[in-house]
């Protein structure tokens, strides 16, 4: 008995399943389905969920709708009513710890940009009370010489993912590096910031598109905030109306 056209996609899937089992995003463990974390992975992977700030984040003490904080002018941590931050609102998927750390370390420097679909998916999901309509998603660029090394700008594909999920649009190349930047780890916060101090630009191709425009940013992990700052301000100068900014996940204070 042959196989219709209909058939023949599921019965292929399934036999793929066989041959190649869906596996923890984490621990390469059995799970049920492709994109999942096994029950230990899950358990150590902190979800960003309830009170967190509006600007850039990162969970809040309390509890409650995370997505009723957007409105709410207290819900606002400690760090950003320290320092000015250009963008209008932020969100984040996870905390850069534990197994959310390490699977952003996979897709970054692992050569894993598989993991982009599934991580992407859940960024999407953070960023969904950010939207809105005819918005342009934009990641945080690489510089060249980086980008050359790396093969591929692990922004770019989760904003890819967020752009696709959301229906906008989508200009991997809106922003670029003007210099080559050093390192910000072992950095003060001044030094963080003076390192990123116009080291971005809009690339005057795209200049237009954005003008009195929302633009969403995308990053894999946000620290001091520094990098999103630089990219922000150079938007907001190229004409952009808004600015809000969205990353897999967030560094926290321990």
């Amino acid at each position: 008995m042959g196989f219709s056209h209909k058939t023949l996609p599921r019965t292929m899937k399934a036999a793929l399943r066989m041959i190649y089992p869906p596996q923890c995003l984490g621990c390469s463990a059995a799970v049920e389905q492709d994109g999942a974390l096994c029950p230990q992975c899950w358990r150590d992977c902190a979800f960003v969920s309830g009170c967190a700030c509006r600007r850039c984040g990162v969970p809040l003490p309390g509890s409650g709708d995370g997505d009723a904080a957007l409105g709410d002018a207290s819900m606002i941590c400690d760090d950003c009513l320290r320092v000015e931050r250009p963008w209008r609102h932020g969100r984040a998927a996870l905390i850069y710890s534990g197994v959310g750390r390490q699977l952003v370390m996979s897709l970054k420097h692992g050569d894993r940009p598989d993991l982009a679909g599934p991580l992407g998916g859940w960024l999407s999901v953070a960023a969904a009370p950010l939207v809105r309509p005819g918005m342009v998603v934009a990641p945080v660029p690489l510089h060249p010489r980086r980008l050359l090394k790396r093969k591929f700008n692990q922004a770019a594909l989760l904003s890819a993912q967020a752009a696709r999920v959301h229906g906008l649009m989508h200009r991997p190349t809106l922003l670029y590096r003007r210099r080559s930047t050093a390192a910000q780890d072992r950095r003060s916060l001044t030094e963080r910031y003076e390192n990123l101090k116009d080291a971005l630009g809009v690339t005057p191709r795209h200049r237009h598109e954005i003008e009195g425009r929302s633009v969403l940013l995308i990053d894999d992990v946000m620290a001091s905030g520094a990098t999103m700052t630089a990219a922000a301000e150079a938007l907001l100068e190229a004409g952009a109306a808004t600015v809000s900014i969205a990353v897999l996940a967030r560094a926290v204070k321990e």
